[in-house]
Parts: structure tokens; sequence; C-alpha cells
């Protein structure tokens, strides 16, 4: 919004989501949940289970599904992500980053969290 003639960066304010989606990956690289549920350790009974090893991880990834959009969205209110730009691109760059992080994580949620449930 400025007038100095300076062009915005293309992806400035995309870090964190591009570095939550790169950690989530990366999580679940290592952690390696099942994503078949007949792969589950109740499979033909009843009861749940956990898609990990370790059913404490469950609570990990669900605390890393919910600090991505938060961690996206207090970024997209910085003012170092509305620089040189209009109220209108501020506004709709902000709503598809929020929207996409909180879609990936929904979405990984169901996947992930709940194929042993």
């Amino acid at each position: 919004m400025g007038g100095d003639g300076r062009r915005p960066a293309r992806f400035g304010g995309f870090r964190a989501l591009g570095g939550g989606a790169a950690v989530i990956t990366a999580a679940l690289l290592i952690l390696r949940p099942i994503v078949d549920h007949r792969d589950c350790p109740n499979y033909g009974g009843s009861g749940n289970a956990s898609s990990f090893g370790d059913e404490r991880l469950d609570l990990v990834f669900v605390l890393l599904l919910l600090g991505w959009p938060a961690a996206v969205a207090v970024e997209q209110a910085l003012p170092v992500a509305w620089r040189h730009r209009h109220p209108v691109e501020i506004t709709l760059r902000a709503a598809g980053a929020v929207l996409l992080a909180l879609t990936a994580s929904c979405c990984l949620a169901v996947e992930v969290l709940f194929t042993c449930h």
C-alpha cells in the first residue's frame, strides 16, 4: 500500500503455510501411521485403536494439526504480510491461506486419526 513502487513478494506471507506443510509431511513420514483399516490392531473387533504405534501420538498429531492453521492465521495478521498490497488482496490471500491450511488439517485428521476408530 506504500507508494515507493516496490513489488510485493509473490509468496510473502505464506511461510507458515509451506513450513507447516513440510513439518506435517515429515511427521507423517517419520511416524508412519496406519492408513488402511485392515491393518488396524482392532480390525474385525470393536473398540478404539491408535493409527500410530503409541496412543499418545494421537494427541500430539491433533495439536500439530490445530497449530498449523493457527500459525497461518497469525502470520496473515502480521503487517509484514501486508506490505505493498491492497486491502482486497490482503483479505483474499489471508482467507485462502487459512482455508487451505484448515481444509488440509481436517482432511488429514479424518484420514489418519479416524482410520482405526
